[in-house]
């Protein structure tokens, strides 16, 4: 595979991959050896005529990931999402915002990641597939290998447990 290709692919999809990863292990060390290790995989085995580089992309992540799993055995500890988040802007992106304005917007990210977070796996991992990363259904699906109406459904389902939590929430 030629290198320039390779600089444009890594750049591109690199931050989303390790949201990806960190959305499903809640560790950033581990999330960032798993991102490096899905684009080691990507020099080695990609080849140049695939059409949803992407989508091949986050599947080689999440095979990464539960292999990496199933070889530890045990649960990985749910660290705040937040601080992953908030790194979607680029430097160059420079934008001052109103300090109360930051500190609800915090707080908003704050109250979502931790209502994410207890939510059941797959439908946690289709939401930030789906939100987070903005794949489309059929995408989602060849990840997850499950039909497009299946992700539907799980987004739907998991929508609606977001929303109870987020209430929940705000009745305490």
């Amino acid at each position: 595979m030629d290198e320039k290709p390779l600089v444009i692919i890594y750049e591109k999809y690199h931050h989303r991959v390790f949201l990806y990863l960190y959305s499903l292990c809640r560790d950033e060390k581990l999330a960032e050896d798993l991102t490096q290790e899905t684009f080691l995989k990507a020099v080695l085995s990609l080849e140049n005529d695939h059409v949803n580089i992407g989508a091949w992309l986050y599947m080689v992540a999440r095979n990464l990931y539960y292999d990496q799993f199933r070889r530890q055995k045990r649960e990985l500890p749910m660290d705040d999402m937040a601080g992953a988040v908030d790194g979607t802007r680029k430097s160059g992106d420079f934008v001052q915002e109103d300090p109360l304005e930051q500190v609800i917007s915090r707080e908003e990210q704050r109250r979502l990641m931790k209502a994410l977070e207890g939510l059941p796996d797959q439908q946690r991992e289709v939401l930030t597939l789906q939100y987070f990363l903005g794949l489309s259904q059929r995408e989602i699906a060849a990840i997850v290998r499950v039909s497009p109406e299946n992700v539907r459904v799980i987004a739907y389902r998991g929508k609606r447990n977001l929303r109870k939590r987020l209430e929940a929430e705000d009745d305490i």
